[in-house]
């Protein structure tokens, strides 16, 4: 029987080196894959280039790997919620590849899908376009991206089996599906591992064929990056 499992967090990102490129999955705080990330603080590794939709909070998600200097580029869409991220990026201590939100989520899917680049009239006219090819298509300009290229993706689930077969829940969905096989290595971290034959293969989001490595999280604090509630009456 196929086994995509490992024992640990600490096995999972084994391999992972300074100087790579990695995915991380994920929406604002919402369906980061935290322990990966925070068992990544805790290496040496460093120079990394990675590819997320935002950048965390201050103190939170990949903000921590901020924190430690362990970043050298961030390739993402929204990172207005971290002041570290701002200052490192203004000081030049930070590269930044700012891209369009949909562009981001279909250079992992081509990554995914295995089509090396694709056409978007997105960022035509911009400076996202400079240094890019343009095409014209129905009267209209587009501009080609490149498929990602990354060693690992790191997406976080909410039930997965020893398969690597995966369901996510609600909005946690968003970036780490199109990012689970979009790197050499996808590691998947879940909130609920189960045997392989214990998920509906009709519920099944992303197939284990997409997975490499799996393994159950320890703890998940899921935080909300600002809470509004009603005023008491």
């Amino acid at each position: 029987m196929i086994t995509k499992k490992v024992n640990n967090v600490q096995d999972a990102i084994n391999g992972i080196e300074s100087g790579m490129t990695i995915m991380f999955g994920g929406f604002g705080l919402c369906g980061i894959p935290e322990n990966t990330i925070a068992a990544l603080v805790n290496t040496s590794i460093s120079d990394l280039t990675c590819i997320s939709n935002n950048a965390g909070v201050d103190d939170f998600g990949l903000g921590l790997l901020l924190q430690k200097k362990q970043i050298k580029k961030m390739i993402s869409s929204y990172v207005g919620e971290n002041a570290e991220f701002e200052r490192q990026m203004l000081s030049g201590e930070l590269e930044v590849e700012l891209t369009p939100q949909g562009t981001l989520a279909e250079r992992c899917r081509a990554a995914q899908a295995g089509i090396p680049a694709f056409f978007t009239p997105a960022g035509y006219g911009t400076e996202v376009a400079e240094g890019k090819e343009a095409r014209e298509f129905n009267g209209k300009m587009h501009i080609m991206e490149e498929a990602f290229k990354a060693d690992f993706a790191i997406v976080k689930a909410w039930k997965g089996d020893e398969a690597g077969n995966l369901i996510f829940k609600g909005t946690a969905r968003n970036f780490n599906a199109c990012m689970a096989g979009a790197g050499k290595i996808t590691i998947a971290e879940v909130e609920e591992l189960v045997p392989v034959g214990s998920l509906d293969p009709n519920q099944i989001h992303v197939p284990g064929i997409m997975v490499q490595r799996i393994f159950q999280g320890e703890k998940f604090e899921k935080r909300i990056e600002q809470r509004t509630v009603r005023a008491k009456n």
